[in-house]
């Protein structure tokens, strides 16, 4: 007798088997649809340069179908070419712009640099920032000839106390400098500042245009700290820190504030926009209470998280993107509600 019919009795696999074959045959066909679908949008993305990079239009794959990328008028072209041209050519920019550029330190702190007499321009001491320079410039700072960086770098440190977010430091203590020395050969600085016994996010970075938009005030980058007081903070202080308390410097609200441990009501979460200089300590000494630990555990949109203290990472492409798209969100709400104003103001 045959035995085709019971061909499938012998010798078979146990459930666990089975399920380790659908689960294999399973993540082998996603990962075949993710390299389908990247090399699709890898092509697109090839077309689509090769569109901008050129004055020929892209020809469509199919007759029939519209040119996804069609040739510019010709009035529109001489105005896109004179418009290339004015951007080649028109390379000069502020002299604190350039430092900035150049990874000395952010736009605003060059202004002081400048004022100072410590940079000089094709051999003369320049004491205006906005004085306009290019590249062909000789451009010097603290005895050396500054280039433009073409190399952006962007690093998250979390930072250990006694460490202080300085460059250099004249009484030779230890500098966030110290811990990322390893990381790059390009000149970074911190993008502001946490006090020296403060720990946690610290971004630096040598892009001076991003540094200039984090730590200008009308951004209002969010930071969230977690502070330990020497007392647990009472609910009518809670109440006083949201609503708002008067210091020497002006008036202070926190955007949120919560019991970091349920059971310890010294471990304090606070989330502020405010830049101002040791504001987390000050609200709670200005209250009677002794901060006994600060940590910055948020900035903008980035946190510590699988950092460990007094290690460092690289952004990712994506981090950094969302970096610089938050704040051209936040610079174009700027400007229209200054727009907003000026148009209310005409019919005043």
């Amino acid at each position: 007798m045959s035995q085709q019919p019971f061909k499938k009795f012998i010798n078979p696999k146990n459930n666990a088997a089975i399920k380790e074959k659908h689960k294999q045959d399973k993540k082998n066909a996603k990962k075949e649809r993710a390299a389908a679908i990247e090399k699709h949008f890898e092509e697109k993305r090839s077309i689509r340069q090769r569109a901008f990079s050129s004055n020929n239009p892209v020809v469509a794959d199919k007759p029939g179908r519209k040119q996804k990328y069609p040739q510019p008028k010709k009035e529109q072209a001489t105005v896109s070419s004179s418009n290339t041209k004015k951007i080649t050519d028109t390379s000069e920019m502020p002299l604190n712009k350039y430092l900035a550029h150049c990874g000395v330190t952010s736009r605003r702190d060059a202004v002081s640099l400048i004022i100072d007499g410590k940079v000089t321009v094709n051999k003369k001491i320049i004491t205006q920032p906005a004085f306009k320079v290019s590249e062909k410039d000789e451009v010097i700072f603290n005895g050396k000839k500054l280039f433009v960086t073409k190399n952006l770098i962007y690093i998250l440190l979390n930072k250990p106390k006694d460490y202080i977010t300085t460059t250099d430091d004249p009484q030779n203590r230890k500098t966030v400098l110290q811990l990322t020395k390893n990381a790059t050969d390009q000149r970074i600085y911190p993008v502001g500042r946490l006090d020296r016994n403060t720990s946690g996010v610290l971004l630096l970075t040598n892009d001076g245009q991003l540094t200039q938009e984090l730590t200008h005030p009308s951004f209002n980058v969010k930071k969230v700290y977690e502070a330990k007081l020497d007392k647990p903070l009472t609910k009518n202080d809670f109440e006083k820190i949201l609503n708002g308390i008067k210091l020497e410097d002006g008036e202070i609200f926190a955007d949120a504030l919560a019991y970091a441990d349920s059971k310890d009501k010294s471990i304090i979460g606070i989330e502020l926009h405010s830049g101002r200089n040791r504001i987390v300590r000050r609200i709670f000494e200005h209250l009677g209470y002794d901060v006994k630990g600060l940590d910055r555990v948020m900035y903008a949109n980035l946190t510590k998280k699988n950092v460990e203290r007094g290690k460092w990472r690289y952004l990712s492409e994506k981090e950094v993107r969302l970096l610089k798209y938050m704040n051209k969100q936040k610079s174009i709400r700027t400007a229209n509600k200054e727009n907003k104003k000026i148009d209310t103001s005409e019919f005043n």
